[in-house]
């Protein structure tokens, strides 16, 4: 008995010093006491420059006047002042990924930091608690892309692995257009980015390889093929650069390579030529050394190598964007050159085919009817992998406990920092109690096909699990996306509609994924590590960010000892803008300094209305439409007028019920008599617009005048560059309220068109087509 109680008092007293030292660690790094802590200090500056990554001149963003910005080098244990000039013409933010600091210095504007508005200088300061490698970028809509990011390197007072020398590897991709203009053509739907770097599937490859049939299941299910990444990129780079000379290292030398991927929506396979490398490191954090050559890297996930310099030659280090659209090499050492191993293209047409096999449902809509009522064990049962015995995705084996969404999102609450600071571990919660969950993949159906994305290798050095007596949370979070919008959700909820994620301190909140899309998802949670469940059990891995491969389920779980709000999102930042968001808060008050930055201004950034338009010119009629959307909302104007004087205009606002369907209103005007402009008519309309599926878009209304009109019409690419389209109307006048002829029960209409279209570039393709009311014509489609 005497001996239990001085066990429990001894634990108690080591406990309460723990917290008190936590404690007061956040109080320094708030108040900026550093006491005897050495300080280190960088000043970074944010320009506009033009730069030249990939054959031409664009206006990009440096960080003290190169992409990437300088690594930022400390020593574990020091404290880090970090003065952040902002000499652009637009606000600016910083995230130093992947640090624990106080949630004030986090960086995303708006949620936990003020943004850096131009001419201005921020002052970050925070205690270094952890070694190993990491990495710093903007948090502003999509400024990482234009080159707003770096690496920082933190050495260990005591470093435990034995090398020579070390490399950082920053990893990127490139565009040379804007940003924004990028995600903005993403939003209206096109397949040119597919066509560009040879990833289209069109309709005369898919019977040339018997696929009709899976093309037909995918068209069923509204998509349009499997899909690996969204976006062409010119370039690739290692370092800014694509091709890169490392001739100083000597043969026999042991390097370790930091490797971070700071693309900003290509996921890379890694090879290296020269015998195998060893990973010792994965988020910054050691794992057991395994030799491990091709290895997947996820957008903002960091892997440390060590590999030794061939005595023959000089060894590459290559990156394989994951679609196969291009590669970017980095060569270490002197001689002949070692090749690393290439990694052969997706066939995603061979994908198709073994998807459309198996019993899944694919689709899972972005954009709920409702979406304050969540159910998301009903969205995983109805939609991916279904189950014979009725049950779909993921098996909780014996955990399964109260698995729910937490809605009622207030939006203004923030952030303090006078509470305890999130650690990798807790000494009180790093115990021995076996994972309860697992990381399943989506074999379960037959489907191996992406099997290979997983964190198996990843061992962690230290035991990671929690005391079994401590409470656990379940959590389900369904991905889900709408390629054709460009909308991007966790259960069918993308950021603007959501609530945040409620974390109660000294709670275990264990998070399933299950991603219901043909896309990866590198999901990164600020200010925490979690564990990766994985084979390894009490072992799996310690990360920042985690890779959900398409159709699997990967199971995370964290102990809640931290305060304020912290943002969690999908690391593709094109899928971040479309609402692959949320915030986790532990519900603490907000802090003073955040006031004048409200939240929503942060919400607002992935509900941002784009615009776009077409015009067909040509040698029969001229057509031009326009719209402006957001994710509920549309505007649209079409005008038509055919060279015989036949006019239509219609203006319309649209509301999005849910991914495929609309309600819509607006007025339409058009002149009475055929061949002339005499006489024009405006009416009111009013009806529903329907993406159906085998992806047809259905126009039902009624107008002012009782007359009920059907449209249905439909493109597709038959052959590379070269797409078909059709269009039928009818429309009938009953005499409801129109008078009709004697004799007549009642009057129709009808319109129809087909043609062809074959793109020249990224704006402008070729046309021709017949209208029943204009006649046969060709000319030139312009895209803006």
């Amino acid at each position: 008995m005497n001996l239990r109680f001085y066990y429990i008092l001894t634990i108690s007293f080591s406990l309460l010093s723990l917290s008190t030292r936590a404690q007061n660690l956040t109080e320094k790094s708030v108040e900026g006491n550093v006491d005897n802590l050495p300080v280190r200090e960088y000043t970074i500056t944010l320009k506009q420059e033009m730069v030249n990554k990939a054959g031409k001149d664009v206006k990009g963003m440096t960080v003290n006047g190169s992409i990437p910005g300088p690594t930022l080098r400390f020593t574990e244990g020091e404290y880090a002042v970090i003065y952040v000039k902002n000499e652009m013409d637009v606000e600016t933010s910083v995230h130093w990924h992947g640090l624990l600091l106080p949630n004030f210095y986090d960086g995303v504007p708006y949620l936990t930091t003020p943004p850096i508005e131009p001419g201005h200088t921020q002052k970050y300061e925070f205690p270094l608690k952890q070694s190993g490698t990491y990495w710093y970028h903007s948090h502003t809509m999509l400024q990482e892309q234009s080159g707003v990011y770096g690496s920082i390197v933190i050495q260990p007072k005591e470093e435990p692995l034995e090398y020579d020398k070390e490399l950082v590897m920053v990893l990127s991709d490139w565009t040379n257009e804007n940003p924004m203009s990028v995600l903005r053509f993403l939003k209206r739907g096109t397949e040119w980015y597919n066509w560009r770097k040879g990833t289209a599937t069109p309709l005369n490859q898919v019977i040339a390889r018997g696929a009709l049939g899976a093309q037909l299941n995918f068209w069923r299910q509204r998509m349009e093929s499997a899909d690996i990444a969204d976006i062409y990129y010119p370039a690739f780079l290692v370092n800014g650069e694509q091709k890169q000379e490392y001739p100083d290292f000597k043969p026999g030398e042991k390097v370790r390579l930091r490797i971070i991927n700071g693309a900003a929506s290509t996921q890379f396979w890694m090879t290296f030529g020269g015998g195998n490398p060893t990973i010792v490191s994965a988020d910054g954090l050691n794992v057991e050394p395994v030799a491990h050559n091709k290895t997947f890297i996820a957008i903002a996930e960091t892997y440390d190598f060590i590999v030794t310099i061939p005595e023959e030659g000089k060894m590459e280090f290559k990156i394989t964007a994951q679609d196969g659209s291009g590669t970017a090499s980095a060569f270490l050492g002197q001689g002949e050159m070692l090749p690393a191993p290439a990694v052969p293209r997706p066939d995603k047409i061979a994908m198709m085919k073994q998807m459309s096999k198996m019993d899944m449902r694919m689709g899972a809509p972005a954009l709920k009817f409702r979406p304050k009522k969540v159910d998301p064990e009903k969205m995983m049962r109805n939609w991916g992998m279904q189950m014979k015995d009725g049950m779909s995705g993921m098996n909780m084996d014996n955990t399964k406990s109260d698995i729910s969404m937490h809605q009622g999102m207030d939006m203004k609450k923030d952030d303090p920092e006078e509470t305890k600071m999130s650690g990798m571990g807790d000494d009180k919660m790093m115990q021995t109690s076996p994972p309860s969950t697992n990381m399943e993949s989506a074999e379960m159906g037959g489907m191996n096909m992406f099997s290979e994305y997983n964190y198996d290798y990843l061992k962690s050095t230290e035991n990671t699990t929690y005391s079994e007596d401590v409470p656990v949370k379940e959590i389900l979070l369904n991905l889900t996306g709408n390629m054709s919008r460009y909308i991007w959700s966790m259960n069918g909820i993308p950021l603007s509609e959501t609530d945040k994620i409620k974390i109660n301190e000294g709670e275990v909140t264990r998070i399933t994924f299950n991603n219901l899309t043909m896309m990866h998802h590198p999901m990164h949670l600020h200010g925490h590590f979690f564990r990766v469940i994985n084979e390894n059990g009490d072992y799996s891995p310690l990360k920042h960010t985690v890779n959900v491969p398409p159709m699997q389920k990967v199971t995370i779980e964290f102990y809640g000892n931290e305060y304020g709000d912290w943002f969690f999102h999908c690391h593709i930042l094109y899928h971040m803008m479309g609402g692959m968001a949320r915030v986790v808060s532990y519900d603490t008050p907000e802090d003073p300094r955040m006031k004048p930055f409200p939240i929503s201004k942060l919400i607002h950034e992935t509900n941002r209305f784009y615009s776009w338009g077409m015009a067909d010119v040509a040698s029969h009629n001229t057509t031009v439409n326009l719209t402006t959307s957001n994710i509920r909302n549309q505007f649209n104007l079409s005008m038509e007028y055919g060279w015989n004087q036949n006019l239509e205009a219609e203006f319309s606002y649209e509301y999005y019920l849910y991914d495929y369907l609309r309600v819509f209103g607006g007025v339409n005007v058009e002149n009475t008599t055929r061949n002339s402009l005499d006489e024009m008519k405006t009416i009111a309309v009013a009806g529903i617009r329907w993406f159906t599926p085998y992806m047809f878009s259905v126009d039902l209304r009624v107008d002012n005048e009782l007359r009920p009109r059907i449209g249905i019409g439909r493109s597709l690419m038959v052959f590379p560059k070269l797409s078909v389209f059709g269009y039928y109307e009818y429309q009938i006048d009953a005499g409801w309220v129109n008078s009709l002829e004697a004799g007549q029960d009642y009057k129709e209409e009808i319109v129809w068109s087909a043609g062809a279209q074959y793109m020249l570039s990224k704006n402008f393709s070729l046309m021709t087509s017949y209208d029943n009311r204009f006649g046969a014509g060709a000319g030139l489609s312009v895209m803006f």
